[in-house]
């Protein structure tokens, strides 16, 4: 405990040096609201878009209710491509870090009581997750002056670690975060799992709500609004963590909206799911109501994004019930499995604002060019007006240019999702570059042989033409560029049978 407390005091030191003159009281409040298992799909906000950047309604989008996204998007900016993991702690870690999997090794979703990296995954993969050494930037916004305030899901670290308490790694409030990746129940008559339930997934910190007719999605949105109180009358800019159980499995009702989803094609699962989304979206709007009751809506920046593809029980893994026009879901390889909803708007907007002025975002837009979770900490720094701690490695960069609906010819067209476990999709890489996709498949049953996968998404955004064999030279290049980033990044590969590592190799086809 003692060392702890010295290593953090000697970060505190060196960061303080870097930090902006400004007082603390002239920043401004950032919300990042983080949604577990929300794909690109599961809204009524279009996200998909046509060759000149236009929104494109699909099906999916007439089937969910999320209004409060869309008024977030009309007042706002949207991303059509922004790039999450493809489960959920691996995007955790690269949020609060800013850095990709392959380089901060949690690279396979966080069993809270072993070590998953199922048989053929790499042996020094980060299972234990997040701790203080990792400077991620709520620690930073902390050391700044900002109340750090941490609502619901972490899944940040197993139990006993370090990071099993966001408290440890640089929050000053946590309630409901602790090492488990989904509730066991979302009813507080269960006592979200103490009373009825999966019991090893219990939702702490909740008390209070037991044998009510609260909904989880609204006793953590209670909560965050008292504590958004708090820092109000402490005289304290705030960064709000708000990441909701919602709206990962068990597909449990929320009966105050079930009667929007009548529709005799879905299962009752999709309906339920459907209704966790929309309480998710009730949420959000609570939370934008109680800015403007409190008069801090216009110095206060909200984020809002999913934490990795979609999980709605629409159809299987790999296909195109889920995500659709998208292929897979969570977990696997494809744009599904991957892409994620991303939205960033003040919640009041006023070009007359001083913190408008200094970071404007542009206006019921859409951007085109390409984001990703690693992008969120340099951004949240930047509008904060805090530097990052120097020799901290960085995989993302600022949003400003694109967040003011430009073009950033600077900002990296590339994205690198490294899994080296099994699971819906098992022992991948995956390296867009450009329009182009390259899908590189370890295959360590059988590692002499390792498969691969190339993709025009320009020309096939959905994935159906595998273009691997009839355009050899295109595989070689991504081929080489995907090394590049891994070797850059230190990732660590799958080991086969008898333990040896199995780094990319390319065998023509």
């Amino acid at each position: 405990m003692n060392n702890r407390i010295v290593s953090r005091s000697l970060m505190g030191a060196l960061c303080s040096a870097y930090f902006t003159t400004v007082s603390a009281q002239e920043r401004p409040n950032i919300i990042v609201f983080l949604v577990d298992d929300m794909g690109l799909m599961d809204t009524s906000v279009p996200f998909v878009t046509d060759e000149n950047g236009n929104a494109q309604r699909q099906q999916l989008n007439d089937w969910y209710r999320t209004p409060n996204m869309e008024r977030l998007a009309n007042q706002g900016i949207l991303f059509s491509t922004f790039y999450a993991q493809s489960v959920s702690s691996p995007s955790r870690a690269s949020i609060m870090t800013g850095q990709n999997a392959a380089r901060h090794r949690t690279t396979n979703w966080i069993n809270a009581e072993s070590n998953n990296r199922t048989p053929y995954g790499p042996f020094d993969w980060n299972w234990k997750g997040l701790t203080h050494q990792d400077m991620i930037y709520p620690y930073l916004l902390q050391q700044a002056g900002y109340k750090t305030i941490h609502v619901g899901k972490a899944h940040f670290g197993c139990l006993k670690s370090e990071g099993e308490n966001p408290t440890n790694l640089g929050f000053d409030v946590n309630i409901a975060g602790s090492a488990i990746g989904h509730p066991g129940s979302y009813h507080g008559e269960n006592g979200y799992g103490w009373i009825k339930g999966q019991r090893a997934r219990a939702v702490p910190d909740l008390e209070q709500y037991h044998k009510t007719h609260t909904f989880l999605s609204d006793a953590l949105t209670l909560e965050a609004g008292k504590e958004i109180e708090k820092a109000v009358a402490e005289k304290k800019p705030f960064y709000l963590n708000m990441a909701h159980y919602a709206v990962h499995s068990p597909f449990e009702t929320d009966e105050r909206f079930i009667s929007h989803y009548t529709d005799p094609n879905k299962s009752q699962q999709a309906r339920a799911f459907a209704t966790l989304i929309e309480g998710m979206d009730k949420s959000l709007g609570d939370i934008l109501d109680k800015l403007e009751d409190m008069g801090i809506a216009e110095n206060t920046l909200i984020i809002f994004l999913g934490d990795n593809g979609g999980d709605a029980p629409l159809g299987d893994a790999a296909d195109y019930g889920s995500s659709a026009p998208f292929k897979g879901k969570k977990g696997s390889e494809y744009e599904g499995g991957v892409r994620v909803p991303f939205i960033v708007s003040w919640a009041h907007p006023n070009p007359n604002n001083k913190f408008q002025k200094v970071y404007p975002i542009a206006r019921n837009a859409i951007q085109t060019q390409m984001g990703t979770v690693m992008d969120i900490y340099p951004t949240v720094l930047s509008v904060a007006g805090v530097k990052p701690a120097p020799n901290h490695i960085l995989d993302g960069a600022d949003l400003r240019k694109l967040l003011k609906g430009q073009r950033d010819k600077k900002h990296r067209d590339d994205f690198l999702m490294h899994f080296p476990h099994e699971h819906r999709g098992s022992y991948f890489t995956s390296y867009r570059k450009g329009d182009w996709k390259f899908i590189y498949y370890y295959n360590p049953q059988t590692p002499e042989a390792p498969t691969y996968k190339l993709f025009n998404l320009s020309e096939d955004p959905y994935e159906k033409n595998d273009l691997s064999k009839t355009n050899q030279q295109k595989a070689k290049e991504l081929f080489r560029l995907m090394v590049q980033r891994l070797e850059k990044e230190q990732a660590l590969y799958p080991v086969d049978a008898d333990k040896n590592v199995l780094s990319p190799i390319f065998v023509a086809e």
